[in-house]
């Protein structure tokens, strides 16, 4: 079985498909198609595998490619030394990670000067096997003839004996491996405080003593317990049992050295693996499951910041609705940002409601006549500080607008990232004439109307909807969270004739300079007619228009599959279908009716086999699809906007902010995200938060504990109520139970003649 053929099947043990699938979506990767291409438009060469298991295959691929390169460089090497066997060559090409394939490679690879190496040049290896070969004879007398001017006495000649044993042990591949294995299983992490850090420390102190299996340390654990590390708070060790461990451990070592009697000889190599364990295996072991353990916790806290950002980015959109962003702020102002239906920037301002100018007439004046004059139906307002006072300003106006005129809806939004991008050098271009400041109440207003749109503008690490981020392989995380912003941006599709060039570089085949190019084009030549226009743009060649065309879309165009997912170079099969129905091809995409006597089966060819047609009748069907949700939005308490006005037993909504591993944290409109527990999300056992939960889910929880100091909320989703002590008795004691559900709303003010009467009257005049 050659090295290619052996992958092959690696990877399709892995991913749950056939060598052949994992064949065809190599070759086609290795040609330069991208995932979401190969996912959609190829599905008949994979046999449909989707994009998930296309990113597995990608990221094995490139591991078991290094594996076996990094295996052919240690046949090499030790050929070179002539000192390759058949049984050596047999277990270097059976080894299936890195970690094994080094132990084989250990003692054959250049080392520095050791101990065991200044012993052999002594002449002490035939020492060691002397006591190896007359386990009844004593080891000191056998050391007497082993005397020389480089050694002293019998003593250090042992010593060089025992240098040597330990050295062959640490190479033993073999044992590593049994040693390794038996680690992973019955290894312990133990962390403990350093004495004097428990006040500097203190968030840290679910951990200042505390110990757990290896194997089942949960990874957020594992990266709060490391963290605390790197700062000097915690100390760890990683060790077996503390009874029994270290025997069993010494065991595994000296059975190495055959079956060990009560011989001096025996019980000589028994001190020495004993010695080997202590004084040199086991921090072999701790530094190996050490970086094994912040490799899995890596992968598990990449693995749940993907998820949430992907949750996130397919966020539903509000849509194409005229929009205020308002980002808000004390002492700086309530800045305003009100775009159109496209986008498009219409009106800015600065608002100073709150202290020290305290104009809080002026403010909703403005803030009224902003919404009439622009016929506003959203209010995008960001979560940062002084959210829930701006809110509280804002349901004041929409209270006083005008009788029969419709009411913008009032909407929370994550402002996370929103200052990275204001300051970015791609906000500076699109607004050179704004305010920082400003740009942030556009991106708000914005990320409204279209989450991805907005948020593939910011770094996915400035989003925030992961834990530990700072901690792990930056390198990975930046790859996987770029594949996630690919997958999303091309599961949707993006409109051509409107699209950024921060969205446009998302698309396949395509990329910064690409996207740059189209808009320039755009800009200069006008509005793309379509797809085929494409290949007008600058540098953009034909294998770029192939792996990118279908996820752009033009609307309205004349040619109508255009807007659709319909790869332009399936247009022909679509015809035929759209002939075989008898009608206008305008009429018949959107009309599913028109479409039920058709059989895919009976268009399939040599070009586009059974899953082709399928996606194309689907498509025509419901052409442009959106696979995001409908738009929802959470409606927070009135007078419950500090973290101090909640009790136990509130029941309130909130919008999800983050999912991790122990719980989601859920934003209920105080400034301070509340977690509710794994536990607590469901009366069954939840294995996974995501099951029950993602990023952007409205939900309805109960407050179960406030913690005021260290700012922790805790929430139940469940509906006997939740487990909390404190909970439990309110349940008991109905009298005392706290009040339930919201605070009373605050009564409306008055309304008064005036700046706000005037400028309403004012905006109402204009229009």
């Amino acid at each position: 079985m050659d090295t290619t053929e052996r992958i092959a099947r690696k990877i399709a043990s892995e991913i749950n498909a056939s060598p052949g699938q994992v064949s065809a979506a190599t070759g086609l990767l290795d040609g330069g198609a991208t995932v979401p291409f190969v996912a959609r438009y190829r599905k008949e060469v994979t046999g449909g595998l989707d994009d998930t298991q296309l990113r597995t295959l990608a990221e094995r691929l490139a591991y078991l490619r290094e594996l076996e390169a990094r295996r052919a460089a240690i046949l090499e090497q030790i050929k070179g030394q002539g000192k390759l066997t058949e049984d050596l060559a047999r277990s270097i090409a059976g080894a299936e990670t890195k970690a094994t394939l080094e132990d084989i490679y250990l003692p054959y690879k250049p080392k520095r000067r050791t101990k065991a190496m200044i012993a052999r040049e002594n002449g002490l290896e035939p020492l060691l096997r002397a006591i190896q070969d007359n386990r009844g004879a004593d080891p000191v007398a056998l050391a007497q003839s082993y005397l020389s001017e480089n050694v002293a006495d019998q003593k250090a000649a042992l010593d060089g004996a025992r240098d040597i044993l330990v050295e062959e042990l640490s190479e033993n591949a073999p044992m590593l491996g049994r040693l390794r294995e038996f680690m992973q299983t019955e290894g312990r992490i133990a962390a403990k405080v350093v004495p004097g850090k428990e006040t500097e420390g203190a968030k840290f102190s679910d951990y200042f003593d505390h110990a757990e299996k290896w194997s089942v340390i949960p990874g957020h654990r594992a990266l709060a317990i490391l963290r605390a590390a790197k700062e000097e708070i915690l100390t760890i060790e990683i060790a077996p049992e503390p009874e029994t461990g270290d025997a069993r451990a010494e065991g595994i070592v000296a059975a190495t050295l055959g079956r060990l009697g009560d011989g001096p000889g025996d019980q000589w190599l028994r001190k020495v693996a004993g010695w080997a364990w202590r004084v040199r295996l086991s921090n072999t072991m701790y530094i190996d499951l050490l970086t094994e353990l912040r490799t899995r916790a890596h992968a598990e806290a990449i693995r749940v910041f993907a998820r949430n950002l992907k949750d996130l980015l397919l966020a539903s959109p509000a849509g194409p609705r005229a929009t205020i962003g308002l980002d808000p702020g004390i002492r700086t102002g309530v800045k305003l940002a009100a775009v159109d239906a496209t986008g498009k920037v219409i009106e800015t301002a600065t608002l100073y409601p709150f202290q020290p100018k305290n104009d809080l007439r002026g403010a909703e004046a403005a803030l009224a006549a902003a919404i009439v004059r622009h016929k506003i139906e959203l209010i995008a307002i960001g979560n940062g500080t002084a959210s829930r006072e701006t809110e509280r300003m804002v349901a004041d106006v929409l209270k006083r607008l005008p009788a029969g005129m419709k009411v913008p809806v009032k909407v929370i939004v994550s402002e996370a990232g929103a200052s990275v991008y204001s300051a970015s050098e791609l906000a500076a271009k699109e607004f050179p004439d704004l305010d920082v400041s400003l740009r942030g109440a556009v991106s708000i207003a914005r990320r409204l109307q279209d989450p991805l749109a907005e948020l593939v503008k910011v770094p996915p690490e400035a989003i925030g909807v992961g834990q530990y981020q700072h901690d792990v392989d930056q390198r990975q995380l930046m790859k996987t969270l770029e594949a996630v912003v690919e997958d999303a941006v091309n599961a949707v599709g993006v409109d051509l004739n409107t699209a950024s060039a921060p969205l446009l570089a998302h698309v396949a085949g395509l990329g910064p300079s690409l996207a740059q190019n189209i808009v320039a084009h755009r800009d200069s030549e006008g509005a793309f007619a379509s797809r085929a226009a494409l290949k007008k743009v600058a540098g953009l060649g034909p294998r770029a228009f192939e792996q990118c065309a279908g996820f752009l879309r033009i609307r309205d165009g004349k040619e109508p599959l255009d807007a659709s997912s319909v790869h332009p170079e399936a247009y022909g099969v679509a015809r035929k279908i759209v002939a075989a129905c008898g009608r206008d091809i305008r009429q018949i995409m959107g009309d599913g009716a028109a479409l039920k006597g058709i059989r895919a089966e009976q268009f399939v060819d040599d070009s586009f086999g059974l899953p082709t047609i399928r996606d194309i009748l689907s498509e025509l069907e419901k052409p442009g699809r959106d696979p995001r949700p409908s738009f929802v939005t959470a409606s927070f308490a009135e007078g419950v906007e500090d973290i101090k006005d909640l009790k136990p037993g509130m029941s309130l909504e909130g919008t999800v902010t983050n999912v991790a591993a122990f719980g989601a944290f859920v934003d209920i409109g105080v400034h301070q995200d509340g977690l509710v527990h794994i536990s607590q999300l469901a009366d069954r056992f939840v294995k996974d938060p995501n099951e029950v939960v993602k990023v952007g889910d409205v939900v309805r929880v109960r407050v179960t504990e406030v913690d005021v100091p260290r700012k922790r909320i805790g929430l139940t989703m469940r509906k006997d109520g939740g487990t909390s002590a404190r909970d439990a008795q309110a349940e008991r004691n109905p009298k005392s139970a706290p009040a339930r559900g919201a605070t009373s709303a605050k009564p409306a003010p008055k309304d008064e003649p005036g700046a706000f009467g005037a400028a309403l009257l004012n905006a109402l005049r204009k229009n």
